[in-house]
Protein backbone atom coordinates (compact mmCIF):
# COMPACT_ATOMS: atom_id res chain seq x y z
CA UNK A 1 0.00 0.00 0.00
CA UNK A 2 2.61 2.37 1.18
CA UNK A 3 4.73 1.87 -2.20
CA UNK A 4 1.31 2.05 -4.46
CA UNK A 5 0.97 5.74 -2.54
CA UNK A 6 4.53 6.11 -3.60
CA UNK A 7 3.97 5.50 -6.88
CA UNK A 8 0.40 7.84 -7.29
CA UNK A 9 2.69 10.60 -5.44
CA UNK A 10 5.59 10.38 -7.55
CA UNK A 11 2.91 10.75 -10.75
CA UNK A 12 1.56 13.92 -9.78
CA UNK A 13 4.87 15.59 -9.37
CA UNK A 14 5.98 18.11 -11.68
CA UNK A 15 8.39 16.65 -13.98
CA UNK A 16 11.15 18.32 -13.23
CA UNK A 17 11.06 17.24 -9.72
CA UNK A 18 10.95 13.58 -10.63
CA UNK A 19 14.27 14.18 -12.19
CA UNK A 20 15.81 16.28 -9.33
CA UNK A 21 14.79 12.96 -7.10
CA UNK A 22 16.18 10.55 -9.47
CA UNK A 23 18.95 12.27 -9.68
CA UNK A 24 19.21 12.66 -5.93
CA UNK A 25 19.12 8.72 -5.73
CA UNK A 26 21.75 8.37 -8.54
CA UNK A 27 24.20 10.39 -6.27
CA UNK A 28 23.51 8.52 -2.93
CA UNK A 29 24.03 4.90 -4.54
CA UNK A 30 27.18 5.83 -6.47
CA UNK A 31 28.31 7.36 -2.42
CA UNK A 32 27.41 4.32 -1.47
CA UNK A 33 29.28 2.18 -4.02
CA UNK A 34 32.10 4.45 -4.85
CA UNK A 35 34.23 2.72 -1.82
CA UNK A 36 33.49 -0.93 -3.67
CA UNK A 37 34.42 0.58 -6.64
CA UNK A 38 37.70 2.15 -6.20
CA UNK A 39 39.07 -0.95 -4.40
CA UNK A 40 37.64 -3.56 -7.09
CA UNK A 41 39.60 -1.12 -9.45
CA UNK A 42 42.90 -0.72 -7.48
CA UNK A 43 43.17 -4.60 -6.75
CA UNK A 44 41.52 -6.04 -9.28
CA UNK A 45 41.57 -4.08 -11.98
CA UNK A 46 44.92 -2.70 -12.34
CA UNK A 47 46.61 -5.78 -11.89
CA UNK A 48 44.55 -7.01 -14.91
CA UNK A 49 45.29 -4.61 -17.19
CA UNK A 50 49.16 -4.76 -16.01
CA UNK A 51 49.32 -8.25 -16.87
CA UNK A 52 47.75 -7.43 -20.16
CA UNK A 53 50.14 -5.17 -21.41
CA UNK A 54 53.16 -7.22 -19.83
CA UNK A 55 51.68 -10.10 -21.83
CA UNK A 56 52.65 -8.39 -25.10
CA UNK A 57 56.51 -6.81 -23.83
CA UNK A 58 59.35 -8.40 -23.79
CA UNK A 59 60.19 -8.64 -20.04
CA UNK A 60 62.37 -11.07 -18.17
CA UNK A 61 64.85 -10.81 -14.98
CA UNK A 62 67.35 -9.27 -17.43
CA UNK A 63 65.22 -6.34 -18.18
CA UNK A 64 64.58 -5.62 -14.47
CA UNK A 65 68.11 -5.97 -13.55
CA UNK A 66 69.89 -3.63 -16.26
CA UNK A 67 66.58 -1.38 -16.56
CA UNK A 68 66.68 -1.78 -20.04
CA UNK A 69 63.87 -0.97 -22.05
CA UNK A 70 60.51 -3.06 -22.40
CA UNK A 71 59.93 -4.00 -26.06
CA UNK A 72 56.65 -4.09 -27.50
CA UNK A 73 56.68 -7.68 -29.21
CA UNK A 74 53.01 -8.13 -30.21
CA UNK A 75 51.66 -11.57 -30.26
CA UNK A 76 55.20 -13.65 -30.21
CA UNK A 77 54.67 -14.51 -26.43
CA UNK A 78 51.92 -15.97 -27.16
CA UNK A 79 52.78 -18.11 -30.64
CA UNK A 80 55.77 -19.05 -29.17
CA UNK A 81 54.00 -20.50 -26.58
CA UNK A 82 51.14 -22.37 -28.58
CA UNK A 83 54.55 -23.89 -30.41
CA UNK A 84 55.46 -25.84 -27.45
CA UNK A 85 54.04 -29.08 -26.15
CA UNK A 86 53.97 -27.71 -22.78
CA UNK A 87 51.03 -25.55 -23.08
CA UNK A 88 48.93 -28.05 -25.04
CA UNK A 89 49.53 -30.55 -21.89
CA UNK A 90 48.65 -27.84 -19.49
CA UNK A 91 45.72 -27.07 -21.18
CA UNK A 92 44.44 -30.55 -21.52
CA UNK A 93 45.73 -31.45 -17.93
CA UNK A 94 43.37 -28.97 -16.93
CA UNK A 95 40.53 -29.30 -18.66
CA UNK A 96 40.42 -32.94 -17.71
CA UNK A 97 41.00 -32.04 -13.96
CA UNK A 98 38.59 -29.61 -13.81
CA UNK A 99 36.08 -32.26 -15.88
CA UNK A 100 36.63 -35.12 -13.93
CA UNK A 101 36.33 -32.65 -10.42
CA UNK A 102 33.02 -31.35 -11.74
CA UNK A 103 31.75 -34.73 -12.11
CA UNK A 104 32.09 -36.41 -9.02
CA UNK A 105 32.04 -33.06 -6.99
CA UNK A 106 28.78 -32.56 -8.23
CA UNK A 107 27.13 -35.94 -8.16
CA UNK A 108 28.34 -36.19 -5.07
CA UNK A 109 27.45 -32.99 -2.85
CA UNK A 110 23.85 -33.90 -4.27
CA UNK A 111 23.31 -37.19 -3.28
CA UNK A 112 24.99 -35.28 0.20
CA UNK A 113 22.48 -32.29 0.12
CA UNK A 114 19.32 -34.27 -1.14
CA UNK A 115 20.18 -37.14 2.24
CA UNK A 116 20.64 -33.83 4.48
CA UNK A 117 17.56 -32.70 3.67
CA UNK A 118 15.33 -35.23 5.03
CA UNK A 119 14.54 -34.52 8.06
CA UNK A 120 16.70 -36.75 10.72
CA UNK A 121 18.27 -36.54 13.95
CA UNK A 122 22.00 -36.50 13.51
CA UNK A 123 21.61 -34.46 9.63
CA UNK A 124 22.87 -31.27 11.11
CA UNK A 125 25.52 -32.32 12.86
CA UNK A 126 26.64 -34.40 10.13
CA UNK A 127 26.78 -31.86 7.59
CA UNK A 128 28.52 -29.64 9.80
CA UNK A 129 30.77 -32.39 9.96
CA UNK A 130 31.66 -32.67 6.24
CA UNK A 131 31.81 -29.00 6.09
CA UNK A 132 35.41 -29.38 8.12
CA UNK A 133 36.71 -30.24 4.92
CA UNK A 134 35.87 -27.33 3.05
CA UNK A 135 37.02 -25.00 5.54
CA UNK A 136 40.58 -26.73 6.12
CA UNK A 137 43.32 -24.71 3.99
CA UNK A 138 44.50 -26.25 1.35
CA UNK A 139 47.64 -26.20 1.73
CA UNK A 140 47.03 -28.55 4.70
CA UNK A 141 44.92 -30.84 2.47
CA UNK A 142 47.62 -31.39 -0.17
CA UNK A 143 50.71 -32.11 2.01
CA UNK A 144 47.83 -34.51 3.90
CA UNK A 145 47.00 -36.18 0.94
CA UNK A 146 50.82 -36.07 -0.15
CA UNK A 147 51.54 -38.35 2.98
CA UNK A 148 48.44 -40.62 2.58
CA UNK A 149 49.83 -41.16 -1.33
CA UNK A 150 52.96 -41.61 -0.79
CA UNK A 151 54.94 -44.88 -1.45
CA UNK A 152 56.70 -45.68 1.36
CA UNK A 153 54.05 -44.72 3.68
CA UNK A 154 50.67 -44.22 2.55
CA UNK A 155 47.36 -45.05 3.37
CA UNK A 156 46.06 -45.68 -0.35
CA UNK A 157 48.37 -48.42 -1.01
CA UNK A 158 48.89 -50.01 2.15
CA UNK A 159 44.59 -51.11 1.92
CA UNK A 160 45.07 -51.98 -2.04
CA UNK A 161 48.16 -54.32 -0.65
CA UNK A 162 45.83 -55.41 2.51
CA UNK A 163 43.11 -56.81 -0.11
CA UNK A 164 44.97 -57.96 -2.57
CA UNK A 165 44.93 -55.39 -5.69
CA UNK A 166 48.64 -54.77 -5.77
CA UNK A 167 51.25 -56.78 -4.12
CA UNK A 168 53.77 -53.45 -3.93
CA UNK A 169 53.13 -49.44 -3.63
CA UNK A 170 51.97 -48.05 -6.81
CA UNK A 171 53.80 -44.50 -6.06
CA UNK A 172 50.87 -42.26 -7.20
CA UNK A 173 52.69 -39.29 -7.14
CA UNK A 174 56.00 -40.04 -8.97
CA UNK A 175 54.14 -41.86 -11.80
CA UNK A 176 53.60 -40.35 -15.10
CA UNK A 177 49.75 -42.29 -15.63
CA UNK A 178 48.88 -42.15 -12.09
CA UNK A 179 49.80 -38.27 -10.85
CA UNK A 180 47.01 -36.23 -11.79
CA UNK A 181 45.07 -38.34 -9.70
CA UNK A 182 46.71 -37.78 -6.12
CA UNK A 183 45.05 -33.99 -6.90
CA UNK A 184 41.86 -35.24 -8.44
CA UNK A 185 40.91 -37.01 -5.29
CA UNK A 186 42.19 -33.99 -3.05
CA UNK A 187 39.81 -31.40 -4.96
CA UNK A 188 37.10 -33.70 -5.15
CA UNK A 189 37.11 -33.89 -1.10
CA UNK A 190 37.86 -30.39 -0.94
CA UNK A 191 34.88 -29.76 -3.16
CA UNK A 192 32.10 -31.53 -2.14
CA UNK A 193 30.84 -29.69 1.22
CA UNK A 194 30.69 -26.71 -0.93
CA UNK A 195 28.70 -28.62 -3.71
CA UNK A 196 26.47 -29.60 -0.96
CA UNK A 197 26.03 -26.40 0.83
CA UNK A 198 24.75 -24.43 -2.40
CA UNK A 199 22.30 -27.50 -3.56
CA UNK A 200 20.86 -27.87 -0.06
CA UNK A 201 20.09 -24.13 0.31
CA UNK A 202 18.18 -24.46 -3.15
CA UNK A 203 16.66 -28.10 -2.19
CA UNK A 204 15.39 -26.02 0.96
CA UNK A 205 13.51 -23.50 -1.72
CA UNK A 206 11.38 -26.00 -2.72
CA UNK A 207 8.04 -26.44 -1.16
CA UNK A 208 6.97 -29.73 0.52
CA UNK A 209 3.29 -29.04 -1.15
CA UNK A 210 4.54 -29.36 -4.43
CA UNK A 211 6.05 -33.21 -3.58
CA UNK A 212 2.82 -33.84 -1.62
CA UNK A 213 0.43 -32.97 -4.19
CA UNK A 214 2.91 -35.48 -6.72
CA UNK A 215 2.71 -38.32 -4.04
CA UNK A 216 -1.14 -38.01 -4.73
CA UNK A 217 -0.65 -37.93 -8.18
CA UNK A 218 0.91 -41.48 -7.43
CA UNK A 219 4.92 -40.25 -8.81
CA UNK A 220 7.38 -42.45 -7.32
CA UNK A 221 10.62 -41.09 -6.17
CA UNK A 222 12.12 -41.18 -9.03
CA UNK A 223 9.57 -39.51 -11.09
CA UNK A 224 9.49 -36.66 -8.12
CA UNK A 225 13.45 -36.22 -8.56
CA UNK A 226 13.00 -35.91 -12.41
CA UNK A 227 10.05 -34.03 -12.83
CA UNK A 228 10.26 -31.94 -9.70
CA UNK A 229 13.66 -31.42 -7.98
CA UNK A 230 16.19 -31.07 -11.36
CA UNK A 231 13.44 -28.36 -13.35
CA UNK A 232 13.55 -26.42 -9.83
CA UNK A 233 16.99 -26.83 -8.87
CA UNK A 234 18.56 -26.14 -12.43
CA UNK A 235 19.49 -22.40 -11.25
CA UNK A 236 20.95 -23.46 -8.05
CA UNK A 237 22.98 -26.48 -10.39
CA UNK A 238 24.13 -24.01 -12.74
CA UNK A 239 25.83 -21.78 -10.17
CA UNK A 240 27.16 -24.49 -8.67
CA UNK A 241 28.75 -25.64 -11.64
CA UNK A 242 29.78 -22.40 -13.34
CA UNK A 243 31.47 -21.45 -9.24
CA UNK A 244 33.42 -25.12 -9.52
CA UNK A 245 34.71 -24.61 -12.57
CA UNK A 246 36.26 -21.05 -12.21
CA UNK A 247 37.72 -22.56 -9.08
CA UNK A 248 39.23 -25.95 -10.04
CA UNK A 249 40.16 -24.29 -13.52
CA UNK A 250 42.55 -22.03 -11.67
CA UNK A 251 43.94 -23.96 -8.80
CA UNK A 252 47.21 -23.84 -7.68
CA UNK A 253 47.78 -24.33 -4.57
CA UNK A 254 46.98 -27.89 -4.38
CA UNK A 255 49.01 -29.41 -7.56
CA UNK A 256 51.88 -26.65 -6.66
CA UNK A 257 52.31 -28.51 -2.68
CA UNK A 258 51.29 -32.05 -3.87
CA UNK A 259 53.21 -32.40 -6.92
CA UNK A 260 54.72 -29.03 -8.44
CA UNK A 261 53.51 -29.95 -12.23
CA UNK A 262 55.73 -33.34 -12.14
CA UNK A 263 56.89 -35.54 -12.82
CA UNK A 264 57.60 -34.58 -16.63
CA UNK A 265 54.74 -32.30 -16.31
CA UNK A 266 52.06 -34.83 -15.63
CA UNK A 267 50.48 -32.74 -13.28
CA UNK A 268 51.37 -28.98 -15.08
CA UNK A 269 47.84 -27.26 -15.58
CA UNK A 270 47.65 -23.51 -16.46
CA UNK A 271 48.37 -21.58 -13.33
CA UNK A 272 51.62 -23.42 -12.65
CA UNK A 273 52.65 -23.06 -15.66
CA UNK A 274 52.65 -19.42 -15.66
CA UNK A 275 53.80 -19.34 -12.16
CA UNK A 276 56.95 -21.40 -13.72
CA UNK A 277 57.63 -19.34 -16.66
CA UNK A 278 57.67 -16.53 -14.23
CA UNK A 279 59.52 -17.35 -11.16
CA UNK A 280 61.60 -20.34 -12.17
CA UNK A 281 62.51 -19.40 -16.13
CA UNK A 282 62.11 -15.46 -14.93
CA UNK A 283 60.31 -14.85 -18.14
CA UNK A 284 57.82 -12.17 -17.01
CA UNK A 285 56.36 -12.07 -19.98
CA UNK A 286 55.39 -15.70 -20.74
CA UNK A 287 54.32 -15.95 -17.40
CA UNK A 288 51.70 -12.99 -17.79
CA UNK A 289 50.68 -14.52 -21.31
CA UNK A 290 49.81 -17.74 -19.98
CA UNK A 291 47.77 -16.31 -16.91
CA UNK A 292 46.21 -14.01 -19.65
CA UNK A 293 44.83 -17.13 -21.56
CA UNK A 294 43.90 -18.75 -18.00
CA UNK A 295 41.88 -15.18 -17.54
CA UNK A 296 40.34 -15.49 -20.80
CA UNK A 297 38.67 -18.98 -20.58
CA UNK A 298 37.33 -18.17 -17.18
CA UNK A 299 35.83 -14.72 -18.47
CA UNK A 300 34.10 -16.48 -21.88
CA UNK A 301 32.38 -18.96 -18.75
CA UNK A 302 31.44 -15.96 -17.19
CA UNK A 303 29.80 -14.42 -19.80
CA UNK A 304 28.09 -17.81 -20.94
CA UNK A 305 26.59 -18.09 -17.27
CA UNK A 306 25.46 -14.67 -17.28
CA UNK A 307 23.88 -15.46 -20.79
CA UNK A 308 22.02 -18.78 -19.27
CA UNK A 309 20.99 -16.81 -16.47
CA UNK A 310 19.25 -14.25 -18.66
CA UNK A 311 17.82 -17.12 -20.56
CA UNK A 312 16.46 -18.79 -17.49
CA UNK A 313 15.40 -15.75 -15.89
CA UNK A 314 13.26 -14.62 -19.18
CA UNK A 315 11.66 -17.94 -19.23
Amino acid sequence: MTSLNHTRSVETMPRWRVSAQRAEEIRTGLIFIAPALIFMLLLVGYPVIYNFILGFQNVTAFNLATGAERRFVGLDNYISLFQTPTMWIAIRNSLFFTFVCLVFQFSIGLAFAILFNKKFALARHLRGFLVITWMMPITVTALLFRYMLSAEVGIFDAILMGIGITSEPIGWLVRNDTAIWGPILANIWIGIPFNMLLLTTGLASIPEEIYESASIDGAGPWQRFVWITIPLLRPAMLAVLVLGFVYTFKVFDLIFVMTGGGPVNATEVLSTLSYRESFSFFNFSRGAAVANVLFIILFLVGLIYLKLIKTEEAS
